[in-house]
């Protein structure tokens, strides 16, 4: 349910600004997802409704979005590198499939000091 209400949030909240700017420059959006296991019945469940919030606020995938799946399969441990191809993807969005996914996604967006 927690999961749900994330997702809900994160929809609700960066949903607005991005209809309003899709429609104008008619742009197809990538959102980069990490999830766990793509092939289990729960996951694809959790990603359908996923799918389902994202047209209900007008976001049709293959026309105005696009979705970059990335799954660890059951190893967490991918998680670094799942995140760091996502933004070498520049995706213009990355939803993580838990709290645990939100850390190697920062660290994978956040400049590193020999960069600055």
């Amino acid at each position: 349910m927690g999961l749900v209400v994330v997702l809900a949030l994160t929809l609700g909240l960066l949903a607005a600004p991005l209809a309003a700017e899709a429609q104008q420059t008619g742009k197809v959006y990538r959102i980069g997802v990490l999830t766990n296991k793509v092939s289990d019945p729960a996951e694809a469940r959790l990603w359908q409704a996923f799918r389902s919030g994202l047209r209900e606020r007008g976001w049709i995938e293959g026309q105005n979005i696009l979705l970059e799946f990335r799954a660890t399969e059951g190893n967490t441990a991918r998680l670094p590198e799942l995140a760091a191809d996502l933004v070498r993807l520049k995706v213009d969005l990355i939803v993580a499939r838990a709290s645990i996914w939100v850390q190697p996604v920062k660290e994978a967006t956040s400049p590193s000091p020999s960069s600055s």
